[in-house]
């Protein structure tokens, strides 16, 4: 002591004047003041028995907590006990008690769980009563066929394949026009204009004469005869039109033009009185009895689609709803921009409701997966770490177990492993029961996994 005394005064003979030497003396006078903790090396472990922790060594850090009275209780006691009663909070499952009474942090009534053994599956137990309260609904599981799905936007457009122009092949003035306006609606057969031309007169006039030559010489005369027969044909004059020429022997001055197919006018450029020359596009005729629908699919997406596909099509303001048809054609390249790319639906239109330019719903169906395991994707608790479903064991009992989901699509979830056929999972009120789940499993694992700590009772 008289060496710690002396030590101490000479530390104080080095300290700054504003610092008190009588109060470092005082406190050196304390024996207790001086660090008594024994080093590691001097720590006797003679007096414990780690294996089976004896409670006769005090501890000096007391639990503070229920919760933490579990985690140091001894394993051999907790896993031999009964089932035991424990109240929990809802909100905050580390709020644990063994008496009722509220939570401490958010007032809340503590709830009454059944602590079982670790082995054991939760059973959640519900009444009829508060499953009706919850409005809980239950689906069998069972096998079917699940199509990879892809559910995009389309955009109406003409059928390429039923578009016409009408060009003229020689040079003349219009003199009469029978349509007027762009979307004008016309029938096959129906005129269209009447020509003046010079050279169609010359073609009918050499006709004429071939016939004439025709009626003198049989043999030499059917071969001019049917050149200038075709030599009108090739210039857009109708087969009614060269045979009337042949019986009637009259010259016809103002040649009509009829339009080839049924359809709409989709551009025009003719007008009374103009000059017309070969090149020019003189009327455009689309037929909308049928359309093509483009729709744009993502890059990820593509390998599950193929020509011959089946596919549906709504147009909800037209008030036409799941309209059948197939994969048409899938377009070699994909839009620089979206990274899309684009399918095209083949769509029969009689009524003429779908218009180029409506933005139609596309649902693209891809290949199918056959006797596979299927539950409603509202089933499903996504917790972020692993999937899991609500089991029905028995009228009032509910069990929350994991699965392992693959495809879903339409839905629908493939369950690869958890679930079998004939198994009830909950759809609805599922994630109550889940919570409930996960608090008695909690403290299951508190009371029967709860390892023993080898220095468990020494004094740190």
């Amino acid at each position: 002591m008289k060496h710690i005394i002396s030590l101490v005064i000479g530390c104080a003979l080095l300290l700054p004047a504003s610092h008190s030497a009588q109060a470092v003396i005082s406190n050196a006078a304390e024996p207790d003041a001086v660090n008594t903790q024994p080093t590691e090396a001097q720590v006797d472990h003679s007096q414990h028995d780690h294996s089976l922790m004896d409670d006769s060594q005090p501890a000096t850090n007391k639990a503070t907590t229920t919760a933490d009275a579990i985690f140091n209780a001894k394993a051999e006691e907790l896993s031999t006990k009964p089932a035991q009663i424990k109240y929990v909070c809802p909100m905050h499952p580390h709020v644990i008690s063994d008496t009722p009474g509220t939570c401490p942090i958010c007032g809340m009534n503590l709830e009454k769980v059944t602590v079982g053994a670790a082995a054991q599956e939760i059973l959640v137990g519900v009444s009829g009563g508060m499953q009706q309260a919850l409005g809980m609904r239950s689906q069998m599981v069972k096998k079917g066929s699940l199509y990879r799905f892809v559910k995009t936007i389309g955009t109406v457009e003409y059928n390429q394949d039923a578009i016409s122009h009408m060009h003229t092949r020689i040079t003349g003035w219009v003199e009469t026009v029978k349509v007027h306006n762009v979307g004008q609606k016309v029938k096959k057969g129906q005129l269209m204009y009447e020509l003046y031309s010079p050279e169609l007169i010359n073609a009918q006039d050499d006709y004429m004469q071939a016939l004439d030559y025709f009626k003198q010489d049989k043999k030499r005369g059917s071969i001019l005869k049917e050149k200038a027969r075709q030599r009108l044909t090739l210039l857009g004059v109708a087969e009614h039109l060269i045979s009337k020429l042949e019986t009637s022997g009259n010259t016809i001055y103002k040649m009509p033009f009829y339009a080839p197919q049924d359809g709409i006018v989709s551009q025009l450029d003719l007008r009374e009185g103009m000059y017309i020359q070969p090149g020019n596009t003189l009327v455009e005729l689309v037929d909308i009895s049928s359309v093509w629908v483009i729709a744009d699919v993502f890059e990820n997406e593509q390998s599950w689609l193929g020509v011959g596909r089946s596919a549906e099509v709504t147009a909800a303001a037209q008030g036409l709803f799941d309209l059948p048809t197939s994969i048409d054609y899938i377009y070699p390249e994909l839009d620089t921009v979206t990274r899309a790319m684009r399918v095209r639906l083949k769509l029969n239109n009689p009524k003429q409701l779908l218009r180029p330019g409506t933005l139609v719903d596309v649902s693209l169906f891809g290949g199918p997966k056959h006797d596979i395991i299927t539950i409603p994707a509202e089933a499903l608790i996504l917790t972020g770490r692993e999937n899991r479903v609500v089991v029905q064991r028995e009228s009032t009992g509910f069990a929350s177990i994991s699965v392992k989901v693959g495809m879903m699509a339409q839905g629908q979830a493939e369950i690869i492993e958890g679930l079998k056929e004939g198994d009830h999972v909950v759809v609805s009120g599922q994630f109550l029961l889940d919570s409930e789940a996960s608090i008695q499993g909690s403290l299951q694992r508190l009371s029967g996994n709860a390892q023993p700590d080898p220095h468990a009772g020494h004094g740190r």
